[in-house]
């Protein structure tokens, strides 16, 4: 009897690029643009640095790409520090939909492997796709645990579904693999962030090197539960899973098509308020030594993101009062922001204590048309000035030109690729389903 699974896997199996409109493969094309930023932005953080030179040390067949380094490592390593490099700056795409930010756990893996086969750019794109449907769907159908961080949660299951694409699997073997993968999923705290330990940012680097392996681990013969999604996300990580809800409108549209890309450096529940505060900043020119106080009325979100201020550079982007004092006495919410040197700002910790942050039940990031974000800044004068955010700057409901991605991922990756190759890439990507060879592509992200 076919079921959900069943369902999920054969729309893996069925789904081919000739099939695809013209949009859906732009937003693919745009996705691995913004992907593929933030990892070589991130590539260089000293702690990503060690590890890119640790993993190509350890590995056999130096195959995949590690981006930004001229390092090749195997493609499970490759795609554990490809992943983790990815979320270390805050830039990496998402889905409000669903499973938090799909295409760093499902992209890596697809491009190591991809680079492997030497496959060409339309089955990488088809990978893509898949990896990211299925993430974002997994993700929007589980109810989690409160206190689970959704980052690698469903990145096994996403990055064993991209692999299993590109190497061709039939429904049942894709069924299998899902299984499998569903088993090795990590289970990860909030807590890393709010105190700002980076093995926070490995969460979907372990994922994707998981996902990767499932695929193997089921060539070697290991099976898995009949059902194990719903072994693991309605008993471990979550409180339920709805499996009708996984498949339902499967095929009619993709979840590619309604992400979002990143403008601010840090985690998405600051940017609703970082929209409104920026937009006022800039249109009422008011000085910020003359605010008294900022109210912030936003989206239900973990607590500690609204706690003491923060120490360290992790700590800082998961904090609302730091990112709108930061926002109120500098202008921007660039990666710059949350640089050391930048917290210690002692007139942003003043700032930081005129914030008061009250979350509303009634907002959320999935519910269109709905405020998520009501800011109000009042002067010592006695002046308040309010603003507001719907949709938030860079989301599919309120999306910013192509050449703002382009800008964006010219400004993280230039100072490490160089500029040439940096616009070389964007070139290369703008047709990525004319690639005969994804190494055209990943030879150009080397460093």
């Amino acid at each position: 009897m076919s079921d959900y699974l069943d369902t999920l896997a054969e729309f893996v199996a069925e789904t081919e690029y000739p099939d695809l409109s013209h949009e859906v493969v732009a937003a693919v094309r745009d996705v691995t643009l913004d992907t593929v930023g933030a990892i070589v932005g991130g590539s260089r953080l000293p702690e990503n640095a060690s590890l890119a030179q640790m993993m190509a040390q350890r590995s056999g067949p130096a195959t995949a790409t590690i981006l930004g380094h001229p390092l090749k490592a195997e493609p499970m390593l490759a795609t554990m520090v490809n992943a983790t490099a990815g979320v270390a700056l805050e830039m990496d795409e998402g889905n409000r939909f669903g499973g938090g930010h799909p295409s760093i756990h499902s992209l890596p893996g697809a491009v190591a492997v991809a680079e492997e086969l030497g496959a060409n750019g339309q089955r990488l794109i088809e990978s893509i796709l898949v990896g990211y449907e299925v993430e974002s769907r997994m993700g929007g159908a589980t109810r989690l645990r409160e206190d689970i961080h959704p980052h690698g949660i469903w990145g096994t299951i996403s990055t064993a579904v991209a692999v299993a694409k590109l190497r061709g699997y039939t429904r049942d073997r894709i069924r299998a693999v899902i299984n499998l993968a569903a088993s090795m999923s990590p289970a990860n705290s909030w807590t890393p962030t709010f105190e700002g330990a980076t093995i926070r940012n490995l969460y979907p680097g372990r994922s994707g090197l998981q996902g990767v392996l499932a695929v193997h681990v089921y060539e070697c013969g290991y099976t898995g539960l009949d059902d194990g999604p719903t072994d693991v996300f309605s008993t471990i990580l979550g409180n339920g899973l709805d499996t009708e809800a996984i498949v339902r409108g499967l095929g009619d549209g993709y979840r590619i098509q309604q992400g979002y890309f990143k403008f601010h450096a840090c985690c998405r529940y600051n940017h609703p308020a970082l929209d409104a505060v920026l937009a006022l900043r800039r249109d009422e020119q008011f000085v910020p030594e003359r605010v008294e106080a900022v109210e912030v009325s936003t989206i239900p979100m973990p607590a500690g993101m609204v706690g003491d201020y923060p120490q360290n550079t992790l700590g800082a982007k998961f904090s609302v009062p730091y990112a709108v004092a930061a926002a109120i006495v500098r202008g921007t919410s660039d990666i710059s922001t949350f640089y050391p040197e930048t917290i210690g700002d002692e007139r942003i910790r003043e700032m930081a204590g005129r914030v008061h942050v009250e979350m509303d039940p009634e907002m959320s990031l999935r519910r269109d048309g709905h405020p998520t974000a009501v800011v109000s800044v009042r002067l010592d004068d006695g002046r308040v000035f309010s603003g507001s955010t719907t949709a938030i700057r860079g989301d599919a409901e309120n999306p910013v030109p192509h050449e703002e991605l382009v800008e964006k991922f010219l400004s993280l990756t230039t100072d490490v690729l160089g500029a040439d190759k940096a616009q070389a890439a964007v070139e290369t990507i703008a047709r990525l389903e004319q690639l005969p060879d994804v190494r055209k592509l990943t030879s150009l992200l080397g460093g």
